[in-house]
């Protein structure tokens, strides 16, 4: 294009408003569609068709979910992911509402009698299994009670009877209908996960990441099983002559096989047996094997390589070290009780409290806090002039609290009266324990504890506010001594003074008794 053709295009009329609006709008239609041919990664699948799953092992082995079956009979596959389904079980869960309003908490508390109804945590740990072979699939059983809709019960259906079309929607099988029966709406429970896209409605589970680990340690048994029969039973070797007859053969063989189970074998002369040795020693690397596979489902299930078998006392083997990874179990809470308030839960306030917020079921999986580290804390902010509400204290370490009340203010009002004298020699007798110390002790250590709030508020108190005041109005340390005279007319003594003249008439009185036991 020329240079006067560049001029010429730039300076030509802008298009309609209304046309550049259009063009630059948004395109609502779903454009990457997974039917009518337009995914390639499966070709043309009919709406009212079976769709398969991706999975390329269960495309390998049939598309039958019993392989996956079979590798949850593993030991290994069975304890780790068990314990899995149970650190999400046996956390709290509460139903929380959705607003603030009546109805919104009439609705948690619905939803929260209906769960607990149908044994949540018994649905929850067979839902779980959806984690496993990628997807569940749960039957909702509705009753009536009055004017309510209410859940009778909740039936976790084996996923093997189940499909899913061309559109995603779910399909029963049959025996009379091998494209599946389509199921209604708002009445089966269904959850997906696992894949890394939205076009796989069968999800990815942990069956396809165990299949491998579990299938080299079957085989890895099978060997190692022949292993040790050979090492504990030498195979048998025959010998015959050049023109032996098949019968002849036949014979050495029966008697090669013999050696196994008989304590003694005869052989056609000509013919001789002997054992071959296995070379190996020991377990060969079977052992390494083995554990190197469980390690692996450990992995896999639980999130680490220390499994429930650990060894303790060794590093990775402390009690700790087959809990499951907090974040794994974390994910699948949310998973079943985000796919419980996407579906049942919203079918039960929409038929029961419409207008509701929709409340949400929600599992507490977090660590507990250390409550030991937490009072330290507690105790550290309290020395600098901190201290929690008593909301907090029972919200933080629960059970009933009261706070502690101050002590009364000492009676200064009288001092304890002195012994009277010795009269007698039995009295005599009895003040030879020299009292009077303890006496003239009792009196200090009184005087001290009922001096020092006195000191505190009459003395003290005047200066700290005239050096509070000092600080806040940026004075230097030299002024405020200055300063210092000009307080004593604000010091008030008269409670000290009083306290200390009793002070005195009792260490007199005090005096007087001990001359007089000196006597």
């Amino acid at each position: 294009m020329g240079f006067w053709d560049f001029i010429a295009r730039a300076a030509a009329p802008l298009p309609p408003f209304a046309e550049l609006a259009e063009t630059a709008g948004p395109e609502f239609d779903e454009i990457a569609t997974t039917h009518d041919g337009r995914d390639v990664t499966r070709g043309y699948i009919h709406p009212d068709m079976i769709l398969p799953s991706s999975d390329e092992i269960l495309q390998a082995k049939g598309g039958d979910l019993r392989i996956y079956q079979e590798v949850l009979r593993d030991d290994q596959v069975q304890t780790s992911f068990g314990q899995r389904r149970s650190a999400v079980t046996s956390a709290e869960w509460d139903v929380e509402p959705g607003g603030t309003k009546r109805i919104d908490k009439q609705a948690a508390e619905f939803v929260k009698a209906q769960l607990e109804h149908i044994g949540w945590d018994q649905r929850t740990d067979k839902m779980l299994y959806g984690v496993f072979y990628g997807w569940a699939v749960a039957e909702c059983l509705w009753a009536r009670d009055g004017a309510q809709i209410v859940m009778d019960a909740v039936k976790v259906r084996d996923r093997r009877r189940f499909a899913f079309d061309g559109d995603f929607r779910l399909r029963l099988l049959t025996g009379s209908n091998a494209q599946g029966e389509l199921m209604p709406e708002r009445k089966f429970w269904v959850f997906a996960t696992g894949a890394d896209h939205d076009d796989e409605p069968y999800g990815l589970g942990l069956g396809h990441w165990l299949y491998w680990p579990t299938f080299f340690k079957k085989n890895d048994i099978k060997f190692w099983l022949i292993f040790l029969e050979k090492f504990g039973m030498p195979t048998g070797k025959g010998t015959y002559q050049p023109g032996a007859t098949d019968a002849e053969k036949r014979r050495l063989l029966s008697a090669l096989r013999a050696i196994q189970r008989d304590s003694g074998v005869i052989i056609p002369e000509g013919m001789t047996i002997e054992l071959i040795e296995a070379a190996r020693s020991g377990t060969a690397d079977y052992t390494a094997l083995y554990d190197r596979m469980n390690a692996a489902i450990s992995k896999v299930v639980l999130g680490h390589t220390g499994s429930t078998d650990a060894t303790p006392g060794r590093l990775g083997g402390e009690s700790n070290a087959a809990d499951v990874r907090r974040d794994l179990v974390k994910a699948d809470a949310d998973l079943i009780c985000e796919s419980a308030n996407r579906s049942f839960i919203r079918w039960l306030v929409d038929w029961n409290y419409d207008g509701a917020a929709y409340p949400k079921v929600w599992r507490d999986v977090e660590e507990p806090e250390d409550l030991k580290a937490r009072s330290e804390r507690d105790k550290n902010l309290f020395a600098i002039g901190f201290k929690p509400t008593l909301k907090e204290v029972k919200e933080t370490y629960g059970g009933e609290w009261e706070e502690v009340k101050p002590e009364p203010p000492p009676d200064t009002g009288s001092l304890p009266a002195l012994p009277a004298p010795a009269s007698d020699p039995a009295q005599a007798d009895l003040a030879e324990g020299d009292p009077a110390p303890d006496v003239v002790d009792q009196y200090v250590e009184r005087l001290g504890k009922e001096a020092e709030p006195l000191i505190e508020k009459g003395l003290l108190d005047p200066i700290r506010t005239a050096l509070d005041k000092a600080i806040a109005d940026g004075q230097t340390l030299a002024e405020f001594a200055e300063s210092l005279p000009s307080l004593f007319a604000e010091m008030d003594a008269r409670d000290f003074a009083e306290l200390m003249a009793q002070g005195m008439f009792a260490a007199g009185m005090a005096g007087r008794y001990e001359l007089q036991q000196g006597e």
